[in-house]
């Protein structure tokens, strides 16, 4: 679990003007990840768009990314949904060779109960041996699953291994540290919460800024996680304007910015997000200029 300890980053599916994936620059954002000091790389999360991807697409993506990572960092492939049967066999179906762990989101739009998402999350681990980390982000799933829930599970399942908290909620996070399981990940789903977390006790992030500034960001949570926080919130206060700007107009359509600025790809999404507008275009532009 300690391959889980750091940044990890959900990496964006880079597409051309024609809307199909760019391989070359996907290539590019990993090693741009991998040379900046992140951790660990996350596969077909919200941020790659996944949900406007073909079967065939996302096999594409998670061969591609496996053969130019070349084992050099831990992977982990989201594969979640609000069909517990459905989730099932997709794993059961994923090509999985080289993926060290899933990360499977709570269940959307049905809104279940806490004994629900329980269920849920029971279900998948005792479908499948591979590590599972669980993903709350109430803002996107309408349903926010308490501490109470996420460390029943942490402490019921051997492979659930930790939960990436996005509820935006320090106090939730707090919770969660106090009373987690020894070895269990508490790993922030929120970049501007993430020093915040693991100042306090988490195992890092799972980062959408941190595949533009890589250096900086990885920088940040390791000096964080070695307790030399004044260094580290010297580090975050300077990425905080950047992390509101990357979620100003919705993700990824921020982030890709971010990474056409730095030559790694173009800044173009699938429907129904749409491109960065000029105004934030320019803000990125000179915020990133001066780093």
């Amino acid at each position: 679990m300690r391959q889980y300890t750091g940044t990890g980053v959900a990496l964006v599916t880079p597409f051309k003007k024609d809307l199909s994936i760019d391989f070359e620059a996907l290539t590019k954002l990993v090693n741009h990840s991998i040379d900046g000091g992140i951790n660990y790389l996350v596969v077909l999360g919200t941020t790659a768009e996944s949900a406007t991807l073909t079967p065939d697409e996302k096999q594409a993506v998670i061969s591609h990314i496996r053969s130019v990572n070349a084992g050099r960092l831990p992977l982990v492939l989201g594969i979640g949904g609000n069909n517990t049967q459905e989730v099932i066999q997709a794993i059961a179906n994923a090509d999985l060779e080289g993926y060290d762990a899933i990360l499977s989101v709570s269940p959307y739009y049905n809104k279940p109960t806490q004994e629900g998402i329980y269920q849920h999350y029971k279900a998948i681990a005792t479908s499948t041996k591979h590590s599972i980390i669980l993903y709350n982000v109430p803002g996107r799933t309408s349903s926010n699953m308490l501490p109470e829930t996420t460390l029943r599970l942490g402490r019921d399942f051997e492979n659930i291994i930790g939960v990436k908290e996005a509820a935006g909620d320090m106090a939730q996070v707090l919770s969660l540290l106090m009373n987690k399981p020894k070895d269990f990940l508490v790993i922030s789903g929120d970049d501007m919460l993430a020093l915040p977390l693991v100042s306090a006790g988490g195992a890092g992030v799972i980062s959408v800024l941190a595949q533009g500034p890589a250096r900086l960001f990885s920088t940040m949570i390791e000096d964080g996680l070695q307790n030399a926080s004044y260094k580290a919130y010297n580090q975050h206060f300077q990425l905080m304007p950047l992390i509101d700007y990357i979620f100003e107009e919705g993700n990824p359509a921020g982030i890709k910015l971010v990474l056409h600025k730095l030559g790694i790809c173009e800044p173009f999404v699938r429907l129904p997000l749409v491109v960065g507008s000029a105004v934030l275009k320019n803000k990125i532009g000179q915020y990133v200029d001066g780093l």
